[in-house]
C-alpha cells in the first residue's frame, strides 16, 4: 500500500475523507458517502504503521504512544493538505485523512449567505458556527477569514487542532496557532492571544468552560470572537453554551451571552440532486433586540419564531433553507427531510412554496 498514489486517489476522485482500517481495504467519502476501494487490497497492520511512520515526525509519533490519540495535518506539495486523525482500535492503528485545498474558497465560490460577508467586518462580538463533524465549519470559517483579509486590515489570531487553512499576510496579519505544536490549550492559547494585540480571535473550537469564559471576555473587551461549537441548531447552541456553566452562574452567563451574541450559524450539507458534490443549508440567528431579550430570559424555545419573521435581517430557520433547496430543485425533499429537527413543518414550507408558485 503506497500512501501517497491513496493521497493522490482521493484527491482525484473528489473525496472529502480516506479511512484505512484493518482488515477493510481503504475507503473514501464520496459527496458524503463511503465508498469502499474493492479493487484494493485489505489494509493490513504493517500497511497502516508504515503509512503513520511515512506521514508522522517522531515528536508526533511520542504524543500518540503517550496519549493514544493524535490529531495533526500533513501537507504533499502540489497535491494538498490533510486533516489526520490516528487512533487505535482492536489492537491495531485507524487513519482517518481529511482533506484541506491548499487556498480557502471564497465566500462566492462556497455558496456562503451573503451575511458572512457583513459579519466577519463586525468590529467586536460573538460570532459562532455550529453544526456536526463534516458539516464544513472550518471551511466556512475559512472563507469568512479570507473575507476579511481582503477587504480590512485587522490582526488576526487563530487558534486551531490542528491548522488547517493557510492563511497569508494581504491586508490583515494572521498568526496561526496549532495545539499541541504552538499551544498547550485552547484556553491558555486565548488567554496570551489577548496580549498580542489581537482586532479578531478564530478559536477551533469552544469545547469546554474556560474556553468559553475567556472567549466571552474577550467579545466583552473589544474583540471579535468566532468559534465553533457541534450543535445543529441555533437554540440548541445558546443552551450548550449556558449549560456549561454551573446554575448559580446561569443569569449572569444568559445576560453577558445576550449583550455580545453577534450571529450564529448553524449549518449541515446535502448531496445535490444531480449527484455532483453537496450544497450547504444555513440557519441564520443575528443578535437583534428580540433575539437579546430572548436569549437574557432564557426563552430559547422562541428563537425560531422570531428568525422565521426576521428575513429582512438577515435570519432564517434551517428548514426555510432546506424547503428553499428544495424548491429550486438543488436537494431532493427526501434528503431536506432527514437534515430537518420538524419534518411537519419542512414538508408544509415546500407545500406552500409550491401553492404561491401555482397561483
Amino acid at each position: 500500500m503506497d500512501i501517497m498514489e491513496l493521497l493522490k486517489l482521493m484527491v482525484e476522485r473528489r473525496a472529502s475523507d480516506l479511512h484505512l482500517r484493518v482488515p477493510s481495504p481503504p475507503v473514501l467519502r464520496i459527496d458524503g458517502n463511503l465508498t469502499p476501494q474493492e479493487d484494493l487490497s485489505p489494509v493490513t497492520v504493517n500497511d497502516v504503521e508504515l503509512a503513520f511512520e511515512q506521514i508522522s515526525t517522531a515528536e508526533q509519533r511520542d504524543r500518540f504512544h503517550l496519549e493514544k490519540e493524535l490529531d495533526f495535518a500533513y501537507s504533499v506539495s502540489g497535491l494538498a493538505r490533510f486533516r489526520v486523525n490516528v487512533m487505535r482500535q482492536r489492537g491495531s492503528l485507524s487513519l482517518a485523512f481529511r482533506m484541506v485545498p491548499f487556498e480557502a474558497l471564497t465566500i462566492d465560490e462556497l455558496g456562503l449567505p451573503e451575511i458572512c460577508k457583513e459579519l466577519i467586518l463586525k468590529p467586536r462580538g460573538l460570532i459562532l458556527v455550529t453544526g456536526p463533524t463534516g458539516s464544513g465549519k472550518s471551511t466556512t470559517m475559512a472563507a469568512m477569514i479570507s473575507h476579511l483579509n481582503s477587504n480590512t486590515a485587522r490582526n488576526v489570531i487563530t487558534i486551531e487542532d490542528p491548522i488547517e487553512y493557510l492563511h497569508r499576510n494581504a491586508k490583515c496579519i494572521i498568526a496561526q496557532r496549532e495545539l499541541g505544536q504552538d499551544t498547550k490549550s485552547f484556553d491558555i492559547a486565548l488567554i496570551h492571544a489577548l496580549r498580542h494585540d489581537p482586532d479578531v480571535i478564530i478559536v477551533g473550537e469552544l469545547r469546554d468552560i474556560e474556553t468559553v469564559s475567556t472567549a466571552m471576555r474577550a467579545a466583552e473587551t473589544g474583540h471579535l470572537v468566532m468559534g465553533t461549537l457541534h450543535t445543529t441548531d441555533t437554540p440548541q447552541t445558546v443552551d450548550r453554551i449556558i449549560d456549561l456553566f454551573p446554575p448559580s452562574q446561569q443569569q449572569q452567563i444568559r445576560l453577558q451571552f445576550s449583550q455580545i451574541i453577534e450571529a450564529v450559524l448553524s449549518q449541515t450539507l446535502l448531496p445535490r440532486v444531480e449527484g455532483k458534490g453537496r450544497v450547504g443549508a444555513f440557519e441564520i440567528m443575528t443578535g437583534n433586540s428580540a433575539v437579546k431579550n430572548l436569549v437574557r430570559e432564557g426563552k430559547t424555545f422562541e428563537l425560531h419564531s422570531v428568525m422565521q419573521i426576521s428575513s429582512g435581517e438577515g435570519m432564517q430557520t434551517l428548514d426555510q433553507a432546506l424547503a428553499d433547496l428544495v424548491r429550486k430543485k438543488i436537494v431532493s425533499l427526501q434528503e431536506a427531510i432527514m437534515k430537518s429537527s420538524h419534518p411537519e413543518r419542512l414538508k408544509k414550507l415546500v407545500e406552500f412554496h409550491h401553492g404561491a408558485a401555482r397561483r
